[in-house]
């Protein structure tokens, strides 16, 4: 595609990956027919992934960042998706490293189209491509709008209310000459969430890194995961698994009570619940992170009613990562709500560019009664 060309979108589901020379943070805003944000949770970025049909993918090893769009669950209200990218390094600019967007059927990976805007400068970031709607279909149009102020100013576009007063310098146009050198610097990117702290409570979409004083601060975790039965008397058997994949968001082995170890022992299931009564936990997931081999890049951890109840029938589901050697909590999620489906992917845990690992709540629901059935979803939100 070429700067402002526009083309219908050929799937209902479609990502939108981006790349560069230099590393790029990737987000998504969902923007009404006035221009703006509905509210501040309307920009999707890294430690808010998940939105109205937008979901957000971090970049992995050889996996790029992207934004995920579900055309068929975005609301009403909302008139177009902005796909934006900036860099990671406040010092450096797009000049001579000109980001490429791919775009892909999400469910086939097959490429529909790309972008690549040319001669940009002083850039820091920028508008890379939109999605928005025409009656009742759904178009791309290639964009390259530049920004000198970074992300900042992209979102104060937009209304998304950031911390720092954006710049005064006005957006500047993808083929405007250089701003002037002493163009004020990009406002800090959001706190990272860590361990440092203490214990983390997440909520769907919330991430958290794991790591504490600024050092990889695991080695070994488990994964325990719980819940009731929703009547009494009644005996719930759900399947907790975890299913590694590597960089192409390719499944490569699945711990689950048919296969208790994987990959040597770096991973290992502690055994099947039939049940789910008694007090704690009711099956765990041991993984050795540095016993992983280099090729995988995720974890997705989920859970199945093997005897095809749905979630309403379960309370009180949760899942928890713990220090697998001194049995300390260091996160949780509780999934506060129930749907009528028979599997649930419950969290993600993966492997950054710096080595450290992110965990991030899910609590995405499917149909599927094992882990089997749950490979294509759980790689559809990686």
């Amino acid at each position: 595609m070429t700067p402002g060309a526009n083309a219908p979108l050929a799937a209902v589901r479609v990502t939108v990956e981006v790349t560069a020379p230099q590393r790029l943070d990737v987000s998504g805003l969902l923007v009404t027919a006035a221009g703006k944000v509905r509210s501040d949770a309307d920009l999707i970025y890294y430690n808010a992934p998940h939105r109205s049909g937008v979901s957000h993918r971090p970049a992995t090893g050889a996996i790029p960042g992207a934004i995920t769009v579900d055309t068929w669950a975005i609301p009403a209200d909302i008139a177009k998706v902005v796909v934006a990218a900036s860099l990671d390094d406040p010092a450096a600019v797009f000049g001579g490293a000109e980001p490429t967007a791919t775009v892909r059927d999400a469910d086939t990976g097959q490429v529909l189209t790309s972008f690549t805007p040319p001669r940009l400068t002083q850039e820091k970031a920028l508008v890379v491509v939109e999605l928005y709607r025409r009656g009742t279909e759904w178009k791309i149009r290639a964009v390259g709008q530049g920004y000198t102020d970074g992300l900042a100013g992209i979102a104060s576009d937009f209304g998304v209310t950031v911390d720092e007063p954006a710049s005064a310098t006005p957006p500047m146009p993808a083929y405007a000459p250089p701003a002037a050198p002493d163009a004020p610097p990009q406002p800090a990117a959001p706190p990272r969430v860590t361990l440092d702290k203490g214990r983390v409570s997440l909520v769907k979409g919330d991430s958290v890194s794991l790591v504490k004083n600024g050092g990889p601060a695991l080695s070994s975790v488990r994964m325990a995961l719980g819940w009731q039965p929703a009547r009494r008397g009644r005996n719930i058997d759900l399947d907790a698994s975890c299913i590694a994949f590597d960089a192409q968001r390719e499944r490569l082995e699945t711990a689950w009570f048919m296969k208790l170890n994987v990959f040597n022992g770096a991973i290992q299931h502690t055994g099947d619940n039939l049940t789910g009564r008694g007090g704690g936990d009711d099956e765990a997931i041991d993984v050795h992170l540095d016993g992983l081999p280099p090729e995988v890049c995720g974890l997705v951890f989920v859970v199945n009613s093997f005897s095809g109840q749905r979630f309403t029938d379960v309370q009180n589901a949760y899942c928890r990562l713990l220090d697998a050697v001194t049995g300390e909590e260091l996160v949780r999620y509780d999934l506060t709500t129930a749907e009528p489906a028979t599997g649930v992917v419950m969290c993600k845990l993966i492997r950054q560019y710096s080595g450290e690992w992110v965990m991030t709540a899910l609590g995405h629901y499917v149909d599927a009664q094992t882990a089997r059935g749950m490979v294509k979803p759980a790689a559809a939100l990686l």
